[in-house]
C-alpha cells in the first residue's frame, strides 16, 4: 500500500490549491478515505473524509463550505480541493486509508498560506 500527495505549496490568503493523492497496493473504490493535517505546534486532525461508496462526506467545521474532498477510482486518485485559504490553513496535510483510524497514510505535502 503506497499513498502519496502532492499539489502543495505557498499561496496567498484567500487563493486555492488542489491536494491529489494517488494510491497504489489497493483500490481506493472499496476503502473510506481521509484528508489529515497538522499545523505547526498542534496535533493532526482530520479535515475531510468519505465513506467507501462515496455516499457521506463530511468535513472538520474549521473548513467547511470551503474545501471539498473527491476521489476518481479510475485513476485511483483522492483530491482535496481548497479554496478561500486562510493563514490558519498552513500544515503538513495528507492522506489516509480509513475513516476513523488510519493505518496507511502517505509522506505529506506542505501547504503555506501567507497573509
Amino acid at each position: 500500500v503506497q499513498l502519496v500527495e502532492s499539489g502543495g505549496g505557498l499561496v496567498q490568503a484567500g487563493g486555492s490549491l488542489r491536494l491529489s493523492c494517488e494510491a497504489s497496493g489497493f483500490n481506493i473504490g472499496d476503502y473510506a478515505m481521509t484528508w489529515l493535517r497538522q499545523a505547526p505546534g498542534k496535533g493532526p486532525i482530520w479535515v475531510a473524509r468519505l465513506n467507501s461508496d462515496d455516499t457521506s462526506r463530511d468535513y472538520a467545521d474549521s473548513v467547511m463550505g470551503r474545501f471539498t474532498i473527491s476521489r476518481d477510482v479510475g485513476k485511483n486518485t483522492l483530491y482535496l480541493q481548497m479554496s478561500r485559504l486562510e493563514a490558519d490553513d498552513t500544515a503538513v496535510y495528507w492522506c489516509a486509508r480509513g475513516y476513523r483510524t488510519w493505518v496507511y497514510r502517505g509522506q505529506g505535502t506542505q501547504v503555506t498560506v501567507s497573509s
